[in-house]
């Protein structure tokens, strides 16, 4: 690996309900709870992390389950849309699989690629993508969802935006993404660093008003660098091309950053380093309620507090 983005990290969203967060992602979807532990901030708040079946950088969706925070608005400024890479023939499972589970979907296609669409319980849109390329990307399965099916982690991120340049200068000059390909209003950008889990799409809407942070939208979205030695050079980046950036931050499983791009999307950059099983063993990832060394202290308090999951 060089000392470049390495495609995406983690995609952090909003969520209304832990429990029924919780059920839907691993019992519809199928992933993994690879961590369970709380909002840094908002210790009474749960963080979960799904993903496969180590937590691989590029699989790992995470959700703040802020209980009855209520709906916010999909719009511009934010990350409006996550795609998820399918195995090649699944599409016809899922559309089944969901709408057993009363989910309701929409068939297209994004650049002749096949794909499906719907919403989590919150609202937040999902896409499920047939890639033109082989994924070869290990999978978590469950009883229900067996390896020709199940979710081989991110294929995309789609930001939409009231305009386009700025961010793009962003992607491609302080972050390392060519574009690919543009068909009116819709740009992709991908980077070459890693052959998955690195594309990110643009729509350009300047009549779209804009995203209200809530359940059911993206939080954040948080690109892949090799290790903190590699997030400290582009921290350098970003504050050269005059954008503020905070200092590193130890999030327990990873180092971060953080910087809002121009069209008011907040990216993160993270680290591989130290990884999900620096606090425990890979098979119990999940099974354990984690909380930051500085929480450790109140953990009866917190767990008072914390909403029940069964």
């Amino acid at each position: 690996m060089e000392n470049r983005i390495l495609g995406l990290h983690h995609i952090t969203a909003i969520a209304n309900n832990a429990k029924r967060n919780l059920d839907f992602y691993t019992q519809v979807l199928g992933l993994r709870l690879v961590k369970k532990t709380v909002n840094f901030d908002d210790p009474g708040t749960y963080h979960f992390y799904f993903g496969n079946e180590t937590g691989t950088p590029g699989t790992i969706l995470t959700f703040f389950p802020w209980e009855g925070i209520g709906p916010g608005t999909n719009g511009s400024g934010l990350a409006t849309h996550i795609g998820y890479s399918v195995p090649k023939g699944s599409l016809e499972f899922w559309k089944h699989h969901l709408q057993k589970n009363h989910v309701s979907i929409e068939e297209g296609e994004i650049f002749g690629e096949k794909m499906i669409s719907f919403k989590d319980p919150d609202g937040l849109q999902l896409q499920f993508i047939e890639p033109s390329t082989e994924d070869k990307r290990k999978v978590w399965t469950i009883d229900d969802i067996k390896d020709e099916n199940a979710l081989k982690g991110f294929y995309n991120v789609t930001l939409t935006l009231k305009k386009a340049d700025p961010t793009i200068k962003v992607l491609t000059d302080i972050l390392g993404y060519n574009l690919q390909k543009q068909e009116n209003e819709r740009y992709r950008f991908v980077t070459d660093a890693i052959e998955t889990a690195n594309t990110i799409d643009i729509i350009e809407n300047n009549k779209m008003p804009a995203g209200r942070n809530a359940a059911g939208t993206n939080h954040h979205i948080a690109f892949r660098v090799k290790d903190d030695h590699i997030l400290m050079e582009y921290r350098e980046k970003v504050m050269s091309a005059g954008l503020s950036i905070t200092p590193k931050i130890d999030r327990d499983y990873f180092y971060s950053l953080y910087f809002r791009e121009p069209g008011g999307v907040l990216f993160e950059i993270a680290t591989d380093n130290p990884g999900f099983t620096v606090d425990e063993p890979l098979e119990e990832l999940g099974t354990n309620l984690k909380l930051p060394k500085q929480h450790e202290g109140l953990r009866d308090k917190i767990v008072e507090v914390l909403p029940k999951l069964s």
